[in-house]
């Protein structure tokens, strides 16, 4: 899970990485991040919608769907052509349903949501697998601490990368203690500034040099170490810190929603 040879974090997480975003009937736009995760073994083979399962999800926070009102959300997918040139494709997915409701599964105790996605062909590839997303025996294994370097993925006031839509990559330092086990801190905090438009991006570290505890080699640690939920506001001032949820209650997001089977679908429109 943790890495190999082979792994490259930071490009699979870039292309794995979407913006989400729904115009309100009083003029603004609510904006999310949303990325690709590959569902885990189960996953049924069609959809809700009857179509066939791409078998991944969209992973994003529960509050960026909360607070869009109406049935269909866009989401800006990118896809390459055989020369390896991107383009951005915007497309609609069902996100509530008339008679069904809200079309996506949402953590019963956590600000993470969960929906089966319908990508464009070759895009389902990207998806992170669910192998990546750490739990407390992957931090404790490679002594995850306060001062490490975590990296995320957003959209910040809705801003891309560029005109394509790639996500824009921040940097931050672990400033909170103890990191696990996560059933007593579910949460941890990360010395970087959020905006809105981030909310969902996924958190994780790529380092290509680290020790696992009691061993004398270096390893590749590269694995998701969580979700950016929300920042820190104190009597209204931005304090310039993200509070991370593990990546363990993205799991049990995703095998909540394989065992919901049909009903978890994203249907495009």
């Amino acid at each position: 899970m943790t890495g190999n040879a082979t792994t490259d974090l930071n490009m699979g997480l870039m292309r794995a990485t979407f913006k989400l975003e729904q115009r309100q009937e009083d003029g603004l736009t609510t904006v999310g991040t949303g990325w690709l995760v590959r569902m885990p073994a189960g996953v049924p083979d069609f959809d809700g919608m009857g179509a066939r399962s791409a078998g991944v999800a969209i992973v994003t926070a529960g509050h960026v769907f909360d607070r869009m009102k109406k049935p269909e959300a866009t989401i800006h997918w990118r896809v390459a052509d055989e020369s390896g040139q991107w383009r951005r494709v915007p497309m609609n997915i069902v996100i509530r349903d008339p008679i069904n409701g809200p079309q996506w599964l949402r953590h019963p105790e956590r600000d993470i949501a969960v929906i089966v996605a319908q990508p464009p062909e070759g895009v389902a590839q990207f998806a992170v697998p669910y192998e990546m997303l750490a739990d407390d025996e992957d931090l404790s294994a490679f002594d995850v601490r306060p001062g490490d370097e975590m990296l995320a993925l957003g959209y910040p006031r809705g801003l891309s990368a560029n005109e394509i839509g790639f996500p824009i990559l921040r940097a931050g330092r672990v400033a909170s203690y103890p990191l696990w086990p996560s059933s007593q801190f579910p949460t941890f905090l990360m010395d970087f500034a959020v905006f809105a438009g981030n909310s969902g991006g996924p958190v994780y570290m790529s380092d290509r040099s680290r020790k696992r505890v009691g061993s004398t080699d270096f390893h590749e640690a590269q694995f998701v170490a969580g979700m950016l939920a929300q920042q820190v506001v104190l009597t209204d001032e931005r304090l310039e810190i993200g509070i991370i949820l593990h990546a363990t209650f993205v799991r049990e997001a995703l095998d909540a929603l394989v065992k919901r089977g049909r009903t978890g679908a994203a249907a495009l429109v």
